[in-house]
């Protein structure tokens, strides 16, 4: 542990160096980002380990020497970043539990350079960077030639504020479109290019760059008798300051995420790049009881939008069985925030994908979420090797049962040939039991795995005989009587599932969510399925030759299986939710959007339905929506609903409508 300490320590430390002194990043923000949360994880856990000057006491990087310093009245200090939902609704848990009930300042996060104006006698006399967050880089005679930084205010007063420089896209255009012409090498980004002109030694080449600056942050309002941030913002702008127009106070943590998710969708259509959104406590007299540590103020958060595609280290490559025996390699990555989710493990698909890409254990890789969910390495990036990367030795053997792997005729993939590897049968039941399968809620990886080992759960009959073994699960160490209770009868329960479930749970090869649906609507039975014909399966449509060949073949194969699964009680029919009732015409082919809590329903439970009945569910209100249903708490779509007079469903309506 200690040897990685110093390992982040020194990657932190030269990559501030790299961007703060030399201007030349040599890894990407959402890296250092990683590398600094890592550190700070390690440093919370093992505070033996933490060096006085470790990376993490630092707001910012260092004041460079080609400019005077200005050490700042009070520090500048930075906000701490979150990622997801649910780090918000900690934040926001955090404020209530000292039962403080404050409203909330939610702006955007501007993606360019901090900079400190004092203005004297309402005249601009310094302004500085944030530097090391106590001590900054003196850039008056570059701040002076940007427009939207006056230099005599409104009123004769003395006062410092804070914002951001920023360099709008259009004047990176029209500056790289300069650059291209005498043949220099173009800027990558609005941020550094706004950093480094101004950073320029003669501010004529400032003046020319197109910079622009917006005002956020006001260290001493009570001097001037504020009460609230807010009002601090409206103070500023009468100045004459430049302030955003989609600042918005909010009261809730739902308004806070409508907020972010608004924002994201007009995020690509701003004039300028923003990497987030800042939430602030309103109430001055709050944010003073909650007080800061020694890096952040407690009252407020940064939340970073998604990255589309983030980097981090390839540490291995690992096999893992699937329930056909199908032989999976998997990325064990460096852990890094993707889509607001840790991950650690990323499929790689098969040896032949991994070959296409070229990777090696040891690349610095690029991944994203494949349509927003399933973690994907989609290349390495080459410039970054040292020469110490390995190349992929594939195995020969089942890395479970040691089984020599085969490969099937006209497939990509290996595979186990052993019907009886543990591998193999684990994720078998794993997948039976999964949510888009019979959904039994309870039984986890670690539960299934649990009761394999114990013998009680080796084949898929095996969950409808697990009351036979009640009094010894519960002997089990970590299994009580209410939680062995509430499986036993979730797995009850899912003997009424529609046939389509059970389709996709029997984990036939190549039949995923949509073509189990697509079989269950078009055959109703599980008699009626099993008893077609390879000819009948390929006429229908997304059904091929080689699915039509697995499906007969399973069956074949599992008759005594499914008789099995019969007897037990479990429904072998297609069960509609609505096709041709009147739930279905208020549904079919409108367009809902959901907003507030319906008490006892999920939201996904509820969107499940409405698209199962042929409608579709949106995000975002707008002119184009036919329905937004309405629960506790709602948010500003329900006032968008209200101006654009659309169909409003109150929660006793989607309930009738469900039942």
């Amino acid at each position: 542990m200690k040897e990685r300490v110093e390992e982040l320590t020194k990657i932190l430390e030269d990559a501030n160096y790299a961007y703060y002194v030399l201007d030349n990043p040599t890894i990407t923000d959402q890296e250092y980002d990683k590398y600094l949360r890592e550190l700070i994880e390690i440093e919370e856990k093992n505070p033996e380990l933490k060096a006085e000057h470790s990376p993490t006491n630092h707001v910012g990087g260092m004041a460079i020497d080609k400019f005077a310093k200005i050490r700042h009245e009070k520090p500048m200090l930075s906000l701490p970043d979150v990622f997801n939902e649910e780090e918000i609704e900690d934040f926001v848990s955090r404020i209530e539990d000292v039962h403080l009930k404050p409203s909330y300042v939610c702006e955007q996060k501007f993606d360019g350079l901090g900079v400190s104006l004092v203005y004297k006698k309402g005249i601009l006399k310094s302004a500085a960077t944030r530097g090391d967050g106590v001590t900054g880089e003196d850039i008056t005679h570059n701040v002076k030639t940007i427009k939207s930084i006056p230099l005599r205010l409104k009123k004769a007063i003395d006062i410092e504020v804070r914002g951001e420089i920023i360099m709008p896209k259009k004047s990176l255009e029209k500056l790289n479109e300069q650059r291209k012409k005498h043949g220099e090498p173009l800027l990558q980004n609005c941020r550094n290019a706004a950093a480094g002109s101004v950073r320029q030694l003669d501010p004529k080449v400032a003046a020319q760059r197109g910079l622009d600056a917006y005002i956020y942050h006001l260290p001493d309002p009570e001097d001037y008798g504020l009460k609230t941030h807010y009002e601090a913002l409206e103070f500023m702008k009468s100045l004459g300051f430049r302030v955003a127009n989609l600042n918005r106070l909010v009261t809730s943590k739902e308004e806070i995420l409508e907020y972010i998710e608004e924002l994201g969708q007009k995020r690509a259509s701003l004039p300028y790049d923003i990497d987030g959104v800042v939430i602030k406590v309103n109430e001055l007299e709050y944010q003073q009881s909650l007080g800061f540590t020694a890096k952040y103020p407690k009252w407020a958060i940064a939340y970073k939008f998604p990255a589309e595609e983030v980097y981090t280290k390839l540490k291995d490559i690992i096999f893992t069985v699937g329930r056909t025996g199908q032989i999976t390699p998997n990325a064990v990555l460096e852990p890094v925030i993707v889509m607001g989710s840790k991950i650690s493990r990323a499929t790689l698909h098969n040896e032949e994908n991994i070959r296409e890409l070229d990777l090696r254990i040891g690349d610095i890789v690029a991944i994203h979420k494949a349509g927003d969910v399933i973690p994907e390495v989609i290349r390495p990036l080459d410039e970054r090797r040292d020469g110490t990367e390995k190349e992929l030795v594939m195995i020969s053997d089942c890395p479970i049962c040691h089984t020599p792997l085969i490969k099937k005729e006209g497939l990509i993939d290996y595979f186990c040939p052993n019907e009886e590897c543990p591998a193999r049968n684990i994720n078998g039941l794993i997948h039976f039991a999964s949510r888009d399968a019979m959904n039994i809620e309870g039984l986890g990886e670690k539960i299934i795995e649990d009761l394999y080992n114990e013998g009680y759960l080796t084949v898929l009959e095996d969950f409808y005989h697990l009351e036979k073994y009640k009094e010894e699960i519960k002997g089990m160490e970590g299994y009580g009587e209410k939680s062995v209770n509430n499986i036993l009868a979730n797995i009850e329960n899912s003997k009424k599932n529609s046939l389509e479930k059970l389709l996709f749970g029997l984990g036939i090869l190549g039949i995923g969510v949509k073509n189990a649906k697509l079989l269950a609507k078009e055959y109703q039975s599980m008699d009626s399925l099993m008893n077609a014909t390879k000819e009948e399966l390929t006429a229908i449509h997304d059904i091929g030759s080689v699915l039509a060949d697995n499906i007969t073949q399973y069956f074949q194969n599992n008759r005594e299986l499914i008789t099995k699964l019969k007897d037990l009680g479990l429904n072998m029919k297609y069960i509609s939710t609505g096709t041709g009732s009147a739930n279905n015409e208020l549904i079919t082919g409108k367009k809902f959007v959901l907003t507030g809590t319906i008490e006892g329903i999920p939201r996904e439970q509820i969107a499940d339905f409405i698209e199962q009945n042929g409608g579709s569910v949106s995000s975002s209100v707008s002119k184009n929506t036919d329905v937004v249903i309405v629960g506790k708490d709602p948010g500003s779509k329900y006032q968008k609903a209200l101006d654009l007079n659309i169909m409003i469903w109150d929660e006793e309506k989607i309930k009738s409508i469900m039942a």
